[in-house]
């Protein structure tokens, strides 16, 4: 399939005289700015090569903690770039810490809030300097959601801001309506009791586009006692930034979230859907930037040679993302309830999975698991999602990893840890009907129970069933024609006709 432009539409052209008095077409310039974290990045990198794929100059910023990071997972080839699809790193303004570990999230959210905007007006003044190597003026940026300190930078040189939204739209206005649940005393929590007493079960029925929702299911930085809490301030400040955008760009599709999208477009910005990113990014002939990588972690592809030889629906992946962290009794739990199903599975366990220490496993279950399951630190997930051989997703509920098993049509087991997993994790089970929920506790006997019942059971039919139907509407939406597909042609005449006032 060929650009969704013409050559001309993807490379709009103005002469200006550049060093040495060369005369050349000078191409928009985007620079990406997604918040410091695995999940946040992955989705962005794929939005960035689809606009340089249809004609943009890119500048990939990352934090320096995580720029080192992924040249120490993958080499220093895989941040070389383009000569038009460039990375550049600032200061994220915490202490040197180990590379093979996340930093912690609170100091990350104070830091990133107070200390980034001025490195990133200077990099973006140095990108300003047009004789620097032909690199052509800077036309916009595209923040993530949660680095709204671009906006001021935006602002001093009068160009658009476009936020993207890396999570369900269900959870941003979760988020979003973070200001309304303060004002209205519901967070921060009286007492640690009510983590426990069911207050957390208590309807919240007047947050628009959101249906059958409880305090529980609302993104969980609202489970604190403490006013000062950093993560639940952090957050609320950042989701008031949305009014202020350019535009929104989601990564999501019309069908699925309906109705939060039409009550989001009433009060924000405009709104453009275009995910699942993963089926819209497959829709284009991209190959000059898919060795582009920002992983931090080195992605073990002998897994799908071990997959290759597993029959057709057999495999339970597992997988708790980036950020969640487990105790020994909870992974003792998932170790003995996976080995107990009979189930093959590939259980990804990060050098950071385990709370506070490496992660050992019993030798006896090592020995039962023997010829059933495999380890490993990390995977190419799209690639194994999509593989034959798997037949269910075992998953935090992040939402990279929902659009995934959606795009490949995966039943899923959700074991939400934090953040907008919780509201992902109801909507999946209760609204979508494609998982289902396992509780926070962890005890082997329902780890067993729920993977039966995935990959053998009625219930597990059911998901199937469901999940394939979104995953035929997903794909209908990010074809030519589709709603995220013409979303994102909107996008880029958007940020075209921007381009084109600012150089």
């Amino acid at each position: 399939m060929q650009s969704i432009f013409s050559r001309d539409e993807r490379l709009p052209t103005k002469k200006k005289t550049l060093r040495g008095d060369t005369c050349m077409a000078l191409k928009p310039h985007a620079v990406m700015m997604p918040c410091p974290a695995q999940g946040h990045i992955n989705s962005m990198l794929k939005l960035a090569k689809l606009l340089h794929f249809n004609g943009f100059h890119i500048t990939f910023v990352h934090s320096e903690f995580n720029y080192n990071r992924i040249i120490k997972a993958n080499g220093a080839s895989s941040l070389k770039g383009l000569d038009d699809f460039r990375f550049e790193a600032i200061p994220d303004g915490l202490p040197p810490s180990d590379e093979s570990v996340n930093q912690d999230l609170e100091s990350l959210a104070n830091s990133v809030q107070t200390t980034c905007v001025i490195p990133f007006r200077n990099l973006l003044m140095r990108l300003n300097d047009h004789p620097l190597s032909g690199v052509p003026p800077v036309s916009c940026i595209i923040s993530d959601s949660f680095t709204s300190y671009t906006l001021e930078v935006a602002k001093e040189l009068n160009i658009p801001d476009f936020f993207f939204c890396s999570i369900s739209a269900c959870s941003y206005m979760g988020f979003i309506h973070y200001k309304e649940l303060i004002a209205r005393g519901i967070t921060p929590l009286k007492s640690e009791s009510d983590l426990s007493n069911g207050y957390l079960d208590t309807p919240v029925e007047w947050i628009p586009g959101l249906k059958n929702i409880r305090l529980r299911d609302l993104p969980s930085f609202i489970r604190t006692t403490d006013p000062a809490d950093k993560l639940l301030n952090f957050v609320n400040i950042e989701a008031q930034k949305a009014f202020e955008a350019t535009a929104i760009i989601i990564n999501t599709f019309d069908e699925l979230e309906d109705e939060v999208l039409s009550a989001m477009a009433s009060i924000l910005p405009p709104l453009y859907t275009v995910g699942p990113l993963s089926l819209l990014y497959s829709q284009f002939p991209i190959t000059n930037a898919t060795s582009i990588v920002s992983n931090f972690l080195k992605e073990d592809e002998n897994c799908l040679e071990w997959l290759n030889k597993r029959e057709t629906g057999s495999v339970v992946y597992v997988n708790f993302g980036s950020l969640a962290v487990v105790s020994h009794e909870q992974m003792i739990e998932f170790a003995w309830g996976l080995a107990n199903s009979k189930h093959h599975f590939l259980w990804i366990i990060r050098p950071d999975l385990l709370k506070g220490e490496a992660a050992v496993l019993p030798e006896e279950w090592l020995d039962e698991i023997k010829e059933r399951g495999l380890l490993a630190i990390w995977c190419p997930q799209e690639r194994v999602l999509s593989h034959p051989s798997v037949g269910g997703f075992f998953t935090h509920s992040g939402w990279n990893s929902t659009m995934e098993s959606v795009s490949t049509g995966k039943p899923m087991i959700c074991w939400p840890y934090f953040g907008d997993q919780q509201t992902n994790c109801k909507y999946v089970c209760n609204e979508w009907g494609m998982g289902m929920e396992i509780d926070s506790e962890v005890k082997r006997e329902q780890v067993e129970e729920l993977i039966v019942e995935l990959m053998d059971g009625e219930k597990g039919k059911e998901m199937k069933k469901k999940v394939v139907e979104w995953k035929q509407k997903a794909m209908r939406a990010t074809k030519e024609g589709g709603s995220s597909f013409m979303n994102y042609k909107r996008v880029v005449d958007e940020l075209l006709l921007f381009g084109r006032k600012s150089i």
